[in-house]
């Protein structure tokens, strides 16, 4: 496989932006068939389902007027909840957006990190972004679900390198493979963000993440919240983290 980007005598292997990898359509599969299995379920069941595996701030402390209540699953739970919630969404059209942002920003990502990489990277950013979602709504009713937390923080990752110069979103280059994409230098967060198209993008990301909390955008019924502290918790989390998930190449600018 060529390292220089595509100039150069002989065959390439063509990497379609759309020809995600199958970590990706494995996971998008299973969020849809969570979600699809949910829609069978009866509204107690699915509350029931909602109670043990979405992640209720309450679960962890009292809430304001001094209520403490218990739920289903107990401790394990309590584990469980700031993975599982992140496989529930709201509706269709929650989960939709979801997955073609996944898709779209997930596939050089995972490209660039290998499975494993990628999945403890996806897995540690969703956690991360829970925490800060229950830490902000200390004693909340309101459960936190949905993928966004996660995808914030590939995002974020994405955002290190995709926007360089010899990165696939600067040359519109859609056929990079792993190879090609480690070779793009990952700048540091505070140059990398600070500058042309990835300052723009993370403006509007991060304006737009504010704006659904600020207007309310996220609320899908009285017990689940789609929270902007999970976005923003999210991404903090893929700037920190990434670097250390990272196998490809840094700048030394």
């Amino acid at each position: 496989m060529s390292n220089d980007f595509g100039s150069g005598p002989g065959p390439q292997q063509s990497y379609p932006i759309f020809r995600a990898p199958g970590l990706l359509v494995g996971l998008v599969a299973v969020l849809f068939g969570i979600h699809l299995a949910r829609s069978f379920m009866d509204p107690q069941a699915d509350f029931e389902f909602l109670l043990t595996f979405a992640l209720f701030p309450a679960r962890y402390g009292a809430t304001a007027d001094g209520a403490q209540f218990v739920f289903p699953g107990g401790m394990y739970a309590d584990f469980w909840s700031p993975v599982t919630y992140a496989f529930l969404h709201g509706g269709w059209m929650h989960l939709i957006f979801n997955s073609v942002w996944l898709l779209a920003f997930g596939t050089p990502v995972a490209r660039r990190l290998g499975t494993m990489r990628f999945l403890f990277f996806y897995l540690a950013c969703g956690v991360i972004a829970g925490i800060v979602y229950a830490g902000a709504q200390a004693g909340s009713l309101a459960a936190l679900v949905g993928a966004s937390g996660a995808i914030s923080g590939v995002v974020a990752g994405a955002a290190l390198f995709v926007f360089e110069k010899q990165g696939p979103l600067a040359r519109f280059g859609f056929d990079y493979g792993a190879e090609e994409l480690r070779a793009v230098p990952r700048r540091p967060a505070h140059k990398a963000l600070g500058s042309g198209p990835a300052l723009m993008f993370t403006a509007v990301w991060l304006g737009l993440t504010l704006l659904t909390g600020l207007l309310g955008l996220g609320a899908v019924g009285e017990t689940a919240n789609i929270a902007w502290e999970a976005h923003l918790g999210g991404f903090i989390a893929g700037i920190l983290l990434f670097p250390r998930f990272d196998p490809g190449a840094e700048s030394d600018e």
